[in-house]
């Protein structure tokens, strides 16, 4: 398998200094920042589909899955049809050659390596036999470039032996795990038809963690029912707990899910651009330093989404929530203090 030779990046411990983000510029603790900081230069996520099922679709929680769900809309594997890993690795990292090329990077004799990081994605990808789950793992890090993986999961489908064997796996490569945490409010949990609670999502965290774990959290944010105030808790919530990464999602409705019926029928108030930007910059103040932010919208191909249209500009979004939080002063940490973490 293709490893980095410093240690140190297992350990992300270059990052020791939690602000030196805000040195090179950011507003907050990008996870574009991380790596480069990590591995000497900027890494491409790789998206992976596996082919894993998922409890709450197979008929072992329930066969509707959650209510915002629809895994073709964010695998490009199951819209153009399957590819093995080795060739959703290799898209990836030509991506990464033309992105560079075309804005001026070093040409192709002198240029750096594209590394990458293999994040497998849709789907439970820890559901399953630990020993077909390491297989798919390898297979990935075997790859050209491939410095890590994500793993992104629920939180009630980590088994202890497949821990052991992921913190194994961690000794060697760059390594998280992506709970689906989504949110710590039950009402939320219930009403999105998660198959789990809150406290699902704590025992994960912590049991992870007790293994020498990475783990990152996927959060949706503007939910019905909740406010600011709930939002910037569950954050909260799981920094105290050592969450290394957050993703930081809005509500948005993609074609053929429960959710977009009821966004068609006007029954669920997507949030908007002003709502989400809002919350965001809310909860990163909050957040403590060294949180790292993977991201802070979500998106979906044009042709599945339903709302809100907003998010099809990504990039005119990230631009002025950066130009707001430059005029305002505003930075991940400016209103953070340490805070207890709950336990299971």
């Amino acid at each position: 398998m293709t490893l980095p030779l410093d240690q140190s990046h297992f350990s992300d411990a270059p990052t020791n200094d939690p602000w030196y983000w805000r040195r090179e510029g950011w507003a907050y603790h990008s996870l574009t920042a991380h790596w480069r900081r990590l591995f000497g230069q900027r890494v491409t996520k790789s998206p992976i589909d596996a082919g894993c099922d998922c409890p709450n679709r197979d008929g072992t929680l329930g066969r509707d899955g959650c209510i915002f769900c629809e895994p073709a809309s964010f695998s490009l594997a199951r819209r153009e049809g399957a590819a093995s890993i080795e060739q959703q690795i290799a898209r990836a990292r030509e991506s990464a050659r033309r992105k560079k090329r075309s804005s001026g990077g070093a040409g192709p004799a002198t240029e750096q390596r594209p590394l990458v990081v293999a994040y497998f994605q849709p789907g439970t990808n820890t559901y399953g036999a630990t020993d077909r789950l390491l297989g798919l793992y390898r297979e990935a890090l075997r790859q050209e470039g491939v410095v890590g993986l994500i793993i992104g999961t629920r939180p009630d489908c980590l088994s202890d032996d497949l821990l052991a064997a992921l913190a194994s796996l961690a000794r060697h490569t760059w390594l998280m795990l992506e709970l689906g945490a989504q949110t710590l409010c039950d009402r939320s949990l219930q009403w999105m038809n998660r198959g789990h609670d809150r406290r699902a999502t704590i025992d994960a965290v912590n049991r992870s963690r007790a293994f020498g774990l990475r783990v990152g959290a996927h959060l949706i944010l503007g939910l019905p029912g909740e406010d600011l105030a709930q939002m910037r808790e569950t954050a909260c919530q799981l920094a105290a707990l050592g969450v290394a990464a957050m993703k930081l999602h809005h509500l948005y409705a993609v074609r053929g899910t429960r959710l977009a019926q009821l966004v068609e029928s006007g029954e669920v108030h997507l949030p908007t651009e002003e709502e989400h930007a809002a919350a965001v910059i809310d909860i990163l103040e909050h957040l403590p330093p060294n949180v790292v932010i993977d991201r802070l919208m979500g998106d979906a191909p044009p042709e599945y989404l339903v709302g809100p249209a907003w998010c099809l500009q990504k990039a005119q979004f990230l631009n002025r929530l950066r130009k707001t939080m430059r005029e305002t002063g505003s930075y991940q940490g400016r209103q953070w203090s340490s805070r207890p973490a709950e336990t299971a």
